[in-house]
Parts: structure tokens; sequence; C-alpha cells
């Protein structure tokens, strides 16, 4: 996601309905919304799991293959961004190339409302962090201890994590996922800490899988909040 969202990539659209060739995304973003799309979805789907796509297959396949995508509302496409660097040595840059494809109509897949999203974030990292302290393989040490140091202290300067306008709800379920995802990554980078058997590796990843699964449904129910309250008329 960093390097779709970096400062510095270069965003082009491929693929637009009455565009021959690729465009700029401040170009694109007016066209979409000139062919009936009044918002945007974000879609992170898994292997197995198809979190935020409606259809049709082709489609769902290419976003399942980048691991993300975005849905618009209220016109029948989606994009699929293709990221990769480009330039010569010393002045390699990203660039991020948005391929348009059709999508179906439909209500996306295992969306969370904020409510749902934040109750299951909450019993997801009790269970977990349970299960982690009996086997003594939660992330610790020096350096999860600076690098929740560090997520604390971005938080405590005010850090925006939501474009002003969504609900207050939605950003405190971001910042939650993405506190989620920080720990997450913290146990990844311990390794197997203290699970040396098998039986314990397993029922390690047993623990961890679920709250990874939470965390994206999160991230994706406070990023779509708005559009959704919008399509219910809450706004």
């Amino acid at each position: 996601m960093h390097e779709i969202v970096g400062d510095d990539a270069v965003h082009r659209v491929e693929g637009l309905p009455g565009e021959s060739a690729p465009v700029g995304l401040t170009l694109a973003l007016g066209r979409m919304r000139a062919l009936g799309a009044t918002g945007l979805r974000i879609a992170l789907p898994a292997p197995g799991h198809p979190l935020g796509l409606s259809g049709p297959p082709e489609f769902n396949a290419r976003a399942m293959e980048a691991e993300e995508a975005v849905v618009c509302h209220g016109a029948a496409f989606g994009l699929v961004p293709e990221v990769y660097e480009a330039g010569p040595d010393g002045d390699v840059h990203v660039e991020v190339v948005w391929h348009v494809l059709s999508v179906r109509e439909a209500p996306p897949a295992d969306v969370p409302s904020l409510g749902e999203a934040e109750r299951e974030l909450a019993e997801a990292l009790r269970d977990a962090t349970a299960v982690l302290s009996r086997l003594d393989v939660a992330g610790s040490g020096p350096v999860a201890e600076a690098a929740i140091d560090a997520y604390r202290a971005r938080a405590e300067r005010g850090r925006e994590v939501l474009a002003p306008g969504y609900p207050p709800r939605a950003v405190r379920v971001l910042e939650l996922a993405q506190r989620v995802g920080l720990l997450m990554s913290l146990a990844d980078e311990n390794g197997h800490g203290g699970a040396v058997s098998s039986a314990e590796m397993g029922a390690r990843a047993e623990a961890l899988r679920p709250v990874e699964r939470v965390a994206r449904r999160a991230q994706v129910a406070a990023y779509n909040s708005v559009v959704e309250e919008r399509e219910r008329g809450v706004r």
C-alpha cells in the first residue's frame, strides 16, 4: 500500500472508457465522475478471501493477484494497480499503472460495519494475545518496544489517518487496525519466538491467522465508511 499512496509514485490509468492511451490520475478521476462514479471503495483480497470484491471472475482474479483494488460506486468498473520501478540507476522511481476493468454491480464481499469491525478487532486481539502469551511467542525485546514507541509518537502528533469528513468511529477503527497490523509485523519479525516445536508453531499460526483477516476487514470498513453512509442516506 505504501508504494501506491507514496508521494513519489507516478500514477497512470490505463483502459479508461473514452481514452485510447493511459492518462494521469487527476484526469482519470474526473472522467470516472463523468461516467457516473460517486465514490470509491477499497478492496483488500487475499487467497481464499475475496474481501471487498463483487466479481466478475476476471476482475477478482486480477485483484486477488495484486491483493488490492478500487471499486467504483455508481459505475460498473474497478481499478487494479500494477506497481513497478522505472528509471536509470540512481534515479529509480515508483510507477503505478491502474488497469480499468468491468465489475459486477453488487454488494462487496465480507465487508463488516464499523461497529462489527471494532468489536471483532477487540475480540481477535484479546484472544490472540492470550494464546501468544501462553506460548511465549509474542513480539518482545528492544526492537519491538522501539517500534511500538514510534507508533505511539506518531499517534500523539495527531497523525491524520483519514481525510476530513470521515466518521470518528472510522478513524478509531483504522487506528486500531493499524496497531494490530504493527503487532502482526513485529510477530513476523520476531520469528517463531519461543515456539520451538511444530505443534507450538502451528498454534501460533492459528492464533495469528484470524487476527490478520479481521484487521483487513476493519481497514476496508473504515476506508469505505463514507461511501457506505452516503449510500444509506446518513450523509
